[in-house]
């Protein structure tokens, strides 16, 4: 994220003496990506950030992925999956799709989590539901239901729900930010953009918690490990930079809308390795006098569409089954689009009341335990109205 911001005590000099008020030096740390040649942080702590004392691994249990065999389109219902017990936003985490570019799960979290940190991508967090803090190393961040957390690679966080927190987890193999179209040459929002700097909020006081041994769990590139630091990673004292987590509310995202139906990319919020990310937003419809204001039939022949539906009623769906909580999958190969009847139904209409999260991914989505667990295996069927689950 390539706006500036400084929070809490820094020295005016980056890389020059800065004395903790016993006479002590406060510990440097650059926080940056793509080696020393992009965006970056310095965070000042009260203790050494390379002290661990232990380091154990963790068996990952998030299971295996099934390919999309035999391939057809499929929806899945969140509100299907079932935990018991406390469960927290990081171990609690149940895996529903993934590639080699991104996994994509979902949790019920009613309980703190443990420090995290994951060493193998940034990850974006969309809060459907509930509300809580995201503690990190660069301060604490409230969010609610609508909210998108990014979290940049190797940020050491937890979350600590206040109320259950229903959350779509999206764990990149590289980074995650605003479409590079959206931005100048030296990163500033540009007017095009659906949203800008203001929309954007983030950390703004140091969060400091005392501490010794204390426990962070790690994902890396070759898996999980539990690491014990002589002292609380939450130390920094300050920092400022570019690099640092953010929330973006989705209410801020501003719909672009035309005389005739506008694609899918005008709805883009995010970009990561080889994925975007969409808001669908209530909005004005088309306004041309013949317009169809409902989605063409279309294919994707370079992508996986994944719609996750949060809120209203998505109109081109009506029919199928889809409600808040569902998700569907139209995979590249399969030509998808208005339930029956949603065309002739839409036609007149001035506004459509619905709110979506989408991801496109430019290789093909696996199937993970849970989404297999959570399907509605009618829903392939639901254009033609007759299929082997329908008779």
């Amino acid at each position: 994220m390539a706006y500036y911001r400084q929070v809490g005590e820094i020295p005016r000099k980056r890389h020059t003496q800065f004395r903790t008020p016993e006479g002590g030096l406060y510990a440097e740390e650059l926080m940056g990506v793509e080696g020393f040649s992009a965006d970056s942080a310095l965070l000042y702590h009260r203790h050494l950030p390379t002290a661990i004392v232990n380091a154990e691994t963790v068996e990952d249990t998030r299971g295996t992925l099934t390919p999309n065999l035999p391939l057809k389109p499929r929806a899945f219902k969140t509100q299907d999956l079932t935990w018991s017990g406390d469960v927290d936003a990081v171990t609690g985490r149940r895996r529903l799709f993934g590639n080699a570019d991104v996994t994509i799960g979902f949790v019920t979290a009613n309980a703190p989590s443990p420090l995290y940190r994951n060493a193998a991508g940034d990850e974006l967090l969309y809060v459907q539901t509930g509300e809580g803090v995201v503690e990190t190393i660069y301060g604490a961040l409230t969010v609610g239901e609508g909210d998108y957390v990014v979290l940049p690679t190797s940020c050491t966080y937890r979350v600590v729900p206040n109320k259950p927190m229903n959350i779509l987890v999206l764990e990149a193999t590289g980074h995650i930010g605003p479409p590079k179209r959206y931005l100048s040459a030296k990163g500033q929002f540009l007017e095009h953009s659906p949203y800008c700097e203001r929309d954007i909020r983030g950390p703004s006081e140091p969060l400091l918690v005392d501490g010794e041994d204390v426990e962070v769990l790690v994902r890396h590139r070759a898996g999980l490990t539990k690491f014990t630091y002589a002292d609380h990673p939450f130390d920094v004292v300050g920092w400022d930079g570019c690099l640092y987590p953010w929330v973006f509310h989705i209410r801020d995202f501003e719909p672009i809308t035309g005389r005739v139906h506008q694609p899918p990319p005008v709805h883009q919020t995010f970009e990561g390795p080889n994925f975007v990310v969409c808001s669908f937003m209530p909005r004005k419809v088309d306004y041309h006098p013949l317009a169809v204001p409902v989605p063409y039939n279309h294919a994707n022949v370079d992508s996986d569409e994944l719609m996750f539906y949060v809120g209203g009623n998505y109109e081109a769906r009506k029919g199928s089954g889809i409600g808040v909580g569902s998700l569907s999958l139209h995979p590249s190969g399969c030509t998808h689009g208005p339930q029956p009847g949603a065309v002739e139904a839409s036609l007149g209409a001035d506004f459509f009341d619905e709110t979506a999260v989408m991801v496109d991914t430019f290789r093909p989505l696996d199937l993970g335990e849970a989404a297999l667990a959570a399907e509605d295996r009618g829903y392939a069927w639901s254009w033609a109205r007759r299929g082997p689950d329908l008779g």
